[in-house]
């Protein structure tokens, strides 16, 4: 049987942090990637020295080259630049589209069977590069971003309730950024819709901070973007993978179809297992969250006809 094997593609807080929390759960050995000399060796040696303290096991290996990641089961890919205040996620487009494209092309000749996990912004239409790039089948290349606008949603709520975050579902459909469609009439506190215990302009006011929840961490920090949160996201979605658990997450995937969208990447609802994205999930919407949702949608299709894709 052996260990999954895990590569990660970019060795910076999103990619480090990514390897980190991969280890720290034993979801395979992981192999840290990046351009930069020494930087992935120095974190994996430094991660693998944690292992004697923390009980893990799991391999790393650190490299700036390619040949070390064959035959990955699952491929994080984080690379590209990171937002600085007043940047949206659209402003980093064409660098980081440049990136993904070449990164996916080197990742597929040595990974012909894995599972594509894409985390580089702006989310939406850097994963239809690298599912263009890849020529995999759509099963089998998958956007992080409801993971992470949902966990944000479910902190902002549960501190308005005063309950346990285990208590709280949020519900975020489409693209990740302003645009992004939280569902208040899906988000629950066990099992309670929340719309039912909080009042509308606190509900109003979440949802807000929610699509803002990039930028507002963004203007604090002043020198990068969020990561702990990103990549704790990104590795629930590997988790689901590797232990093949039927996992119903919120990810960006290819829509034929489904919500009326056809040919894009927007983030909906979908069944993670052991192949990927094994089902997607359709739910009635109300005309309002309806329009939200092409809205938003549009905005992805705006970036996609930019990159001519």
């Amino acid at each position: 049987m052996g260990r999954k094997k895990i590569t990660v593609v970019g060795a910076g807080n999103v990619g480090a942090t990514t390897a980190h929390w991969l280890v720290s759960k034993e979801l395979g050995d992981v192999v840290l990637l990046d351009i930069v000399e020494g930087m992935p060796q120095g974190k994996a040696l430094d991660l693998a020295q944690a292992g004697p303290i923390e009980g893990y096991d799991s391999r790393l290996i650190g490299t700036n080259g390619y040949k070390e990641t064959a035959n990955s089961d699952v491929v994080v890919i984080t690379s590209g630049i990171a937002r600085k205040p007043g940047m949206s996620r659209d402003d980093l487009l064409n660098t980081n589209a440049g990136i993904v494209a070449s990164v996916t092309e080197e990742i597929v000749k040595h990974s012909p069977n894995c599972i594509i996990i894409v985390v580089s912004n702006p989310l939406d239409a850097m994963t239809q590069v690298a599912w263009k790039k890849s020529g995999f089948p759509k099963n089998r290349v998958m956007g992080m971003a409801g993971v992470l606008d949902s966990a944000r949603m479910r902190c902002f709520l549960a501190e308005a309730l005063n309950v346990s975050v285990e208590n709280v579902t949020a519900f975020v459909l489409g693209g990740h950024g302003d645009t992004m469609v939280p569902l208040p009439r899906y988000s629950t506190c066990a099992g309670i819709p929340i719309t039912e215990l909080l009042p509308a302009e606190t509900v109003d006011a979440i949802v807000k901070r929610t699509a803002n929840g990039g930028a507002e961490i963004v203007s604090l920090l002043k020198t990068g973007s969020a990561y702990y949160a990103p990549s704790a996201a990104a590795v629930e979605m590997v988790e689901a993978i590797v232990k093949d658990k039927k996992k119903i997450l919120p990810c960006a995937v290819l829509l034929e179809g489904e919500y009326g969208v056809n040919g894009l990447f927007v983030g909906v609802p979908i069944k993670i297992g052991a192949g990927g994205v094994e089902e997607i999930i359709q739910i009635n919407l109300t005309t309002e969250e309806r329009a939200a949702l092409q809205k938003s949608a549009g905005a992805v299709q705006e970036l996609v006809t930019l990159l001519n894709l």
